[in-house]
This record gives structure tokens, C-alpha cells and sequence, in this order.
């Protein structure tokens, strides 16, 4: 089977992996003139943590064909070709766009930028060398992944938001404000329920006008404002769209030979825009084109953000019935848990919260909670060394503690090599720390064999 595939992100990369490995025939059309890498990271090498090559995803296999470069301007429905190649089945994983807002003023510049491509990322790392200001327009989780990555620079920071709180599509009040305190004790400044009307570039500086008359500014501006669903190629060939490229349980679009996957797909009116059902997708396609029974029927949400300073996971609904929440300023942690029918139906976990893994399988499978909802907040996790083989430790990649294990043994001894070998830590990277006490552990146990 000949498979193209329209876009060489996240959603892209992962369904040219799987494919490969399956044998097919697959070629690549990416629009960026990098290789595939993990854009959950980019906050990580925006702060200085990570390198241009740890945020890079493993390679597909070597019968793939990687067009950098070369972006799909249309697609021959009829005669079923991309750029002069045939296919059988073109698979769209042409992303979403950051959105830029229309206020006066407000224009890409050496100054102002997006926070969403690897290019984007060396634009603001050039701006902020010059200055030790910054400003961040929205206060969503892109936003907050950018403010952190340039206080990790070194830089003051002020994130502007126009709702009430931080990242309100997944805190809620007392979590954002929490939050908001973390982020005070880096460096970022938070103004939230702050419309920002007008942007002044023609000074040295960056001036940002706010609906109040509070003028702000700074050395650089990043606008973080959302993301819109790249769905343009798509609408020129004729297929359905609405706010993304609609798709059916089998990740197909209007027509059956043309599949979507990722931020610019939309199934069941969901536009998820993260990488794990992005993933899922790609799996899913990967599964039907090899000829496998594959269906997609949605993802269960959870957002995670984890740097330095920063571990935050929110997952399903926000409010409910029953309400169980901690809060500990002093130490910034905070968790707030929503149980519908003795099962977790949402949470935000803020800071250092010990049952973190737990509640996330718990959301995932729909398992009961226990009856004392104490334990579900403070109650301690079982450690690494007690996990079962079939406990999953990357979510992402649906890595559980056995193959982890398997991989140790196997001659992966450090968390990049387990990475190549099982995919664990490429996706939210939330599992890293999981991991790397798992090598600290299976490096113990070996030890302690050899000398008894």
C-alpha cells in the first residue's frame, strides 16, 4: 500500500513510524525544514533545560521517505496524487496555526512572535538576548509553557490574559491562583481579566495597551493566544471542515481514501490540539491501513505541564456533585478532585502531589474510587519498586513499568536510550522523573545481585 502523509509534526511523525515498521510504502510531505520534533518540549528549550537534539522524536525507519521542506499546496482527489506522488490512502497531519489576534499594532516583527515552531522558538531566544524584559500575550497553557521558558532565561516576565484566571480551560479559580503564585515565585507576573487593545512597535521597545489604560513593556512580546486548525488544504480539495478536518471512527474524512489525524483533525466536534489523541489517531490509522481492526472513539483529556518549578496535570471536568480538594500554600501544592458516580471524573493536581500516576489510571479506566477520598489526595503512591509490570508509566505512548524493565535489561540503561528504544518520556515528557527512578532502581537491584 502507498501511503502519503501531509505533514511532519507530532501526529505525523508517529503514524510514519508505525507504518514503516509495518512495511508500507509511505512517503512524507513536511512544510517545516526540520526533522520531527516534540513541541510539548519547545518551553524546555526556550528556558535552556533542553537541546535542539533532546527534543528531537526518534527517527521512522530508513524505508520511509522524508521530504523536508516541501509543503502540500493541494491534493489530486481523482487521480489520488500529492506533489507528483500516488497514493492509496493520504493521511492530513498539516497541524494548527497559532492565532494572532487582530489589535492595531499587532504584527509579526524581530520583536513580536508566536510560541509555536521550532523557528519560533530561535526567534525568541535571538529577541530575549537583547533584553531582559518580556511579555506574554495569553495566559493559556501555551502561554504559561512560554513564560516559564523565558523566565528560565533569566528574563522578567509578565503574562497578560483576558480571562478571569490562568489556563481556564482546565483550572479552576483557586488551582489558577495557585498557579499564578508559582509562577510570581519565578519571575512572571500575572495580569489577568486584561484586554489588551493596542500594540507600539515603533520605539525600542514593545508597548502593550490594555482596555483599562494601563500601558506595559517589554524588550520582546510572544503571543500565545491559541491555535487555529490548519484545515485550508482540506477545504481546497473538497472534504468536509468545520473548526477542523472532520473524521469518522476510523479517522477518515469525506472521502474514504483520505484520512486525518492531530490538531487539524476534528472528530465527534473535538479539537483536541494535544498530543496524546493526536497519538491515539495515529495508531488508530496505522492499525486500519495495516488491514487490523481500528477504531477511534475520542480521547480522555489530560493536560500535563511539567518543568521546572511547575507540576500541574488537570483532566476531565472542572465542577460536579462531590468536590474533594487540598490546598497547601506554603508549599504551592494544591489538589482538587470531581467524583460522579464513585469514579473520577476530573482532577487538578498542582505541585508536589504524590498520587499523581494513580489518579491519572484511575481517570484513564474508569476505576472506582476508594471510599476514604483522603487517601486519593495524600495517601502516598506505591513506589516504583512496588509497581506492577502492567502499571503504565508514559501514557503517552502506552509504555507500562514491564517494558521499561525489559528494555534495562536489554541494555537501555539511561533515560535518552530508553526513550529510543520504548518511546517513554517523547510525548508530555511528564514521565521522565518515573523513569529515571526506574533506572536509578534497576541499577540498585543489579548492584546489590552482584555483590550478595
Amino acid at each position: 500500500m502507498r501511503v502519503v502523509i501531509a505533514g511532519y509534526g507530532m501526529a505525523g511523525a508517529r503514524l510514519a513510524r508505525e507504518l514503516g515498521g509495518r512495511g508500507a510504502e509511505v512517503t512524507v510531505f513536511g512544510a517545516e525544514s526540520e526533522a520531527a520534533y516534540n513541541r510539548v518540549l519547545l518551553s524546555g528549550l526556550l528556558a535552556g533545560s533542553h537541546s535542539e537534539t533532546g527534543v528531537r522524536l526518534p527517527p521512522p525507519p530508513d524505508n520511509v521517505d522524508i521530504r523536508l521542506d516541501t509543503p502540500v499546496s493541494s491534493i489530486d482527489t481523482v487521480g489520488r496524487t500529492v506533489n507528483g506522488v500516488g497514493y492509496d490512502a493520504l493521511v492530513l497531519a498539516t497541524g494548527a496555526d497559532a492565532i494572532m489576534p487582530p489589535i492595531p499594532g499587532l504584527a509579526p516583527s524581530e520583536r513580536v512572535m508566536a510560541f509555536r515552531t521550532m523557528a519560533d522558538c530561535r526567534r525568541i531566544i535571538e529577541a530575549s538576548r537583547g533584553g531582559d524584559r518580556a511579555l506574554v500575550l495569553g495566559g493559556g497553557l501555551l502561554g504559561v509553557e512560554a513564560a516559564r521558558g523565558l523566565a528560565g532565561r533569566g528574563m522578567r516576565v509578565t503574562v497578560v490574559h483576558a480571562a478571569e484566571h490562568l489556563m481556564e480551560r482546565q483550572l479552576d479559580p483557586a488551582g489558577a491562583a495557585m498557579l499564578a503564585g508559582t509562577l510570581d515565585s519565578i519571575g512572571v507576573a500575572s495580569r489577568t481579566g486584561a484586554a489588551a487593545v493596542a500594540v507600539d512597535q515603533s520605539g525600542d521597545e514593545v508597548r502593550l495597551r490594555l482596555a483599562d489604560g494601563t500601558e506595559l513593556s517589554g524588550d520582546l512580546l510572544v503571543v500565545s493566544c491559541g491555535v487555529a486548525p490548519n484545515i485550508g488544504l482540506a477545504r481546497r480539495a473538497g472534504l468536509r471542515v468545520n473548526r477542523g478536518v472532520v473524521i469518522d471512527d476510523r479517522c477518515r474524512t469525506s472521502d474514504p481514501r483520505v484520512y486525518a489525524i492531530g490538531d487539524c483533525a476534528e472528530h465527534d466536534g473535538h479539537c483536541y490540539g494535544l498530543v496524546g489523541p493526536a497519538w491515539e489517531q495515529a495508531d488508530v490509522v496505522a492499525d486500519v491501513l495495516s488491514g487490523q481492526e481500528g477504531g477511534y472513539r475520542g480521547s480522555r483529556q489530560v493536560t500535563r505541564l511539567k518543568t521546572d518549578g511547575i507540576d500541574l496535570a488537570a483532566m476531565g471536568v472542572v465542577d460536579g456533585d462531590e468536590v474533594v480538594s487540598f490546598a497547601d500554600p506554603v508549599r504551592r501544592t494544591y489538589a482538587r478532585l470531581v467524583i460522579e458516580a464513585g469514579r473520577l471524573a476530573g482532577a487538578i493536581l498542582l505541585g508536589d502531589n504524590p498520587t499523581v500516576g494513580d489518579l491519572v489510571r484511575m481517570f484513564d479506566q474508569g476505576e472506582p474510587v476508594p471510599f476514604d477520598r483522603r487517601r486519593l489526595l495524600l495517601g502516598a503512591a506505591a513506589p516504583v519498586a512496588e509497581s506492577a509490570d502492567d502499571e503504565t508509566v508514559c501514557r503517552c505512548n502506552s509504555v507500562d513499568a514491564a517494558a521499561i524493565t525489559s528494555a534495562w535489561h536489554g541494555g537501555a540503561r539511561t533515560v535518552e536510550q530508553l526513550a529510543a528504544k520504548t518511546l517513554a518520556t517523547t510525548g508530555c515528557g511528564g514521565c521522565t522523573d518515573t523513569v529515571s527512578r526506574m533506572c536509578e532502581r534497576l541499577g540498585r537491584t543489579e548492584l546489590s545481585g552482584v555483590r550478595s
